[in-house]
């Protein structure tokens, strides 16, 4: 495994991968957020900057890659305000010296505020829209959110790679063991709910406003899953506030799209499974130079401690 995916990609590359496509850079070029794969602002001769997303290496195949732009494609052509990307010689996967690319439209914005109700409920609107097209056809190439994919997976990961520390190895595989057969009974129970296509990262961070007008970003971790998994993402504070905030998000989404209740039965499930998920995706990035820099709190007996601490806390959860 390539640990340093991007030590190639230099600024020279950037731009010229840029300019591979058809466009005429200024030489302007800024390193935006993103830890997964690489994404920059470019500057355009004539034209707004472009973002321009350098894929990680090995993780998708190009089938899966093209499958996420046809979905946003899908969308932004039903006027749901879903960042897509620009074609150039009928493509939207580009691929120079090795490097897979795509290139965006720049799109500003703050992230959502979760207290604003109306914001709230116009982003329950989106998301039924959504919806409503993942519902008309599948992902063929793409994961489906599951017991296996985002929990036993990177679970078996962290144990094989030796993460768990030793001295908490027992306690940490005894609680995990229990949580993932409790899930798997969860998941039984509402076996026959729906999987349809979703964002999959649908948190407030992927949500820009500008100006009241909203940007829906980063389809990079779209895939099959129930309906509630691009809803409890936005969701946070107290009992109440949660409460508040699920009555909006739903009143916006059943304007344009039904939303089955038994579908909230699952989000503990899913909140725990993207905790082990989350553990096993920076275990599988450790080796990249940019993730202890950027997350240096993790792989630290403190870190381990305060996750069995936290997955208690959910087993007790699921088991009521």
């Amino acid at each position: 495994m390539n640990t340093t995916p991007y030590a190639d990609l230099s600024p020279d590359m950037i731009l010229n991968a840029v300019e591979s496509t058809g466009y005429v850079c200024t030489g302007a070029l800024t390193a935006l957020n993103s830890y997964e794969n690489r994404v920059y602002q470019v500057g355009i001769e004539g034209a707004s900057p472009l973002v321009a997303k350098f894929y990680r290496p090995n993780r998708w195949t190009d089938a899966a890659i093209i499958e996420e732009h046809e979905f946003a494609q899908e969308l932004f052509d039903l006027e749901i305000p879903v960042v897509a990307p620009i074609a150039a010689n009928g493509c939207t996967l580009h691929e120079y010296e090795g490097f897979r690319f795509a290139v965006f439209p720049r799109k500003g914005g703050r992230a959502l505020e979760v207290d604003d109700m109306m914001q709230l409920e116009q982003v329950g609107r989106f998301i039924g829209r959504i919806h409503a097209v993942g519902r008309s056809r599948e992902f063929k190439h793409r994961i489906h959110i599951n017991v296996e994919t985002y929990g036993v997976q990177p679970y078996q990961f962290l144990l094989q790679n030796n993460f768990i520390p030793e001295e908490l190895r027992h306690n940490f595989c005894a609680v995990t063991d229990n949580i993932l057969e409790l899930l798997r009974e969860r998941f039984d129970q509402e076996d026959d709910l729906p999987a349809i296509r979703l964002h999959g990262d649908f948190h407030a961070g992927n949500i820009l406003w500008n100006d009241g007008v909203l940007h829906i970003v980063d389809l990079d971790d779209c895939l099959m899953g129930p309906a509630v998994q691009d809803i409890w993402m936005l969701l946070s504070g107290s009992e109440n506030d949660v409460k508040l905030q699920l009555q909006h998000i739903l009143t916006g989404y059943e304007e344009f799209n039904d939303f089955n209740m038994r579908e909230l039965h699952l989000i503990e499930s899913l909140r725990t499974l993207r905790m082990i998920h989350y553990a096993g995706w920076l275990a599988r990035r450790w080796e990249d130079p940019a993730f202890p820099a950027s997350f240096p709190w993790f792989n630290t007996p403190k870190y381990w401690q305060q996750q069995l601490g936290v997955l208690r806390e959910q087993e007790e959860l699921l088991g009521l």
